[in-house]
């Protein structure tokens, strides 16, 4: 029957399976979201809060590629923060805390209301192979559904246990079942799984919060937000996080309960993510220290609910609530609910090709935490590689790769596929070796037309791109072309600590200064003024754009040839069928993971841990370069 047959079929509807559904169906693919519950897509399991240090860039690349996570964040958002504006522009990293009911209720609405998706509430427990290609998925209600692509996103469920302390509950979040099923059948065919952990803190009633014993953090008062589209704005009330500290008591009764702890008492044997621990790891790790920080934040406009950031925890429940109680302003908090571990199984991402299509199966692909990786956006990236992919497949089209210099979804699927994880991996700007290019506020100048010309991004988000860049154009043009040798800008020069006679070159050269700025030079020229006026709500993003394509203008071009050079490795083929183990020269730690591996380019072998400049050097020499 036509009703259960289609395109693709996306599996779970988290972060990377909205990304997947909504990317694959805006594509044209006639596309099934199979979910176990309606009520809970895009559900933010653990924190109420998007972006953050490196996963900021990440959610504006997606929504530079027509994704949806930054609209949907934006419109849910009740506090938004640009985190290291201290630092140079290269680490600026947008955050925002989100309600959370309005999160799910945003998507819900952009996923009902997209053509070609469709959405069945079941639980999937088989997926149907034919001849080493998927065919399809059967579910727990015995319905069979038909396919050309599936994609796996199943998040923590695949096998998910809970622990509380000594007490252990099957389940994918609190309340909710765990899947079974899938990962037998895909060892079964061959596919390497494993375990891994996460956490999350207690819920706590504001009610029984002191907020004035605390510390208050607001957000930032500007208009800055995660979506390129200038009619998608924050509108919610904007609401502030609150800030305490543990203490040596509360230390005591933490350690009082290790006894109990899954973490400690060898009931956990997976391994968590090593920067997101747990209260108990903290106190373990750095028993040295007598406060740890943590953060309450709002669940939401009309929620009473409040998230511990920094407690997250497995003990049993009493000790949890009794360590909180210790807090200062927690003294009489009551809990919702109280924090849990959860053990869940994952793939082992080098089974993967660089378009998240698993090796063993044609057409079957894995996105999300599924791949190992912890983290709302960092499952979101994969999410909307993925279901380009799925559908690139499916008409024939080249496959959709993005590269370490192109973003930080590319340095997230290219460290996944190539080096594989050992723990639950989370993005950092330490991760990218091109930080400069990979900036917070450039994402479209990056991606969009990439999107566009494959079909995702749409005319309206691509005419916003290019009115930006002649805009920025304008604003270029006149600060090359206009000599700073006017005494306005000799006054600006003197009031900012140059002496006057310095005033040479153009304005351009002039913005160069570190005391100079872009806004100071259109407040003294008049004409400059009303150019930047007509910007309207875009000004301040058009401003910061130019001002930083100046003053880092050497930096970005050095970062540039280096990029190059990584580009001219990723062009040298290595045949498939190249015998490593033969190869006296390479050393052993080569041979074994090149083998394994099987890179398709000598850029792809440089990636690979283990296997060293030298090693690289003589695969050149095999290629006859």
């Amino acid at each position: 029957m036509a009703d259960f047959e289609y395109d693709i079929i996306v599996v779970g509807a988290g972060h990377a399976g909205c990304e997947a559904a909504s990317a694959a169906a805006h594509l044209g693919s006639r596309t099934l979201l199979i979910t176990m519950d309606m009520n809970t897509i895009g559900q933010m399991s653990c924190n109420p809060a998007i972006g953050g240090i490196a996963k900021g860039q990440i959610v504006r690349e997606i929504d530079a590629l027509g994704g949806q996570m930054g609209i949907v964040t934006d419109l849910s958002a009740i506090q938004f923060r640009m985190l290291n504006k201290s630092k140079g522009a290269a680490m600026w990293s947008p955050r925002s805390q989100s309600d959370r009911k309005q999160f799910i209720r945003q998507w819900i609405n952009s996923l009902t209301t997209t053509d070609n998706l469709h959405i069945w509430q079941d639980e999937v427990v088989q997926i149907v192979i034919d001849h080493q290609v998927v065919a399809g998925v059967v579910t727990r209600l015995g319905v069979t559904f038909r396919a050309h692509a599936v994609i796996l996103t199943n998040g923590t469920f695949l096998s998910g246990l809970l622990h509380f302390g000594r007490t252990q509950i099957p389940g994918g979040r609190i309340a909710e079942k765990a899947s079974v099923g899938i990962t037998d059948q895909l060892v079964g065919l061959g596919f390497v799984s494993h375990r891994m952990k996460t956490g999350t803190p207690a819920r706590l009633d504001k009610r029984s919060i002191d907020f004035a014993a605390m510390q208050e953090q607001q957000g930032d008062v500007t208009e800055e937000k995660f979506s390129y589209l200038p009619d998608v704005r924050r509108e919610l009330k904007q609401m502030s996080c609150f800030i305490t500290y543990t203490n040596p008591t509360t230390h005591d009764i933490l350690r009082r309960g290790l006894p109990d702890s899954p973490l400690y008492n060898g009931q956990i044997q997976s391994i968590g993510p090593r920067y997101c621990p747990s209260i108990e790891t903290k106190i373990v790790t750095f028993a040295d220290k007598e406060q740890h920080q943590l953060f309450l934040e709002p669940e939401g406009v009309d929620s009473n609910e409040y998230y511990v950031n920094g407690f997250s925890s497995s003990m049993p429940w009493q000790i949890q609530l009794e360590a909180l109680r210790s807090v200062r302003g927690l003294e009489h908090c009551v809990m919702y609910r109280p924090g849990y571990a959860i053990e869940y199984d994952y793939f082992d991402p080098t089974q993967l090709h660089e378009t998240l299509e698993t090796k063993l199966i044609r057409n079957l692909f894995f996105a999300g935490q599924i791949n190992g990786t912890t983290g709302y956006e960092e499952a979101a990236g994969q999410g909307i590689v993925a279901g380009i992919n799925a559908h690139q497949n499916i008409i024939g089209g080249k496959p959709f790769v993005l590269m370490r210099d192109e973003s930080y979804i590319g340095v997230l699927i290219d460290d996944l596929t190539h080096k594989g994880v050992d723990e639950p991996y989370r993005m950092f700007t330490s991760r990218a070796e091109y930080r400069i290019l990979l900036r917070q506020d450039n994402a479209d100048e990056r991606l969009t037309t990439r999107s566009y010309e494959l079909g995702l991004a749409d005319a309206t988000r691509y005419n916003y791109y290019i009115s930006k860049q002649e805009a920025k154009r304008i604003l270029l043009d006149y600060l090359e072309s206009t000599s700073c040798t006017n005494p306005v800008y000799r006054s600006l020069l003197e009031q900012n600590g140059y002496a006057a006679s310095s005033a040479h070159g153009s304005l351009r050269e002039m913005l160069c200064r570190p005391a100079i700025n872009l806004r100071m030079i259109i407040d003294c020229t008049p004409d400059l003024k009303l150019v930047a006026d007509s910007f309207g709500s875009r000004m301040d993003e058009i401003i910061d754009s130019v001002e930083i394509d100046v003053k880092y203008s050497g930096y970005i071009a050095r970062e540039r040839m280096a990029a190059d050079k990584l580009h001219r490795l990723d062009a040298i083929k290595i045949p498939a069928d190249f015998r490593y183990g033969e190869l006296q020269s390479l050393s052993t730690e080569a041979r074994q993971k090149l083998t394994k591996l099987q890179p398709k380019t000598i850029g792809d072998a440089s990636r690979i841990p283990g296997v060293s400049p030298n090693d690289i050097s003589v695969l050149l020499v095999l290629m006859g370069r």
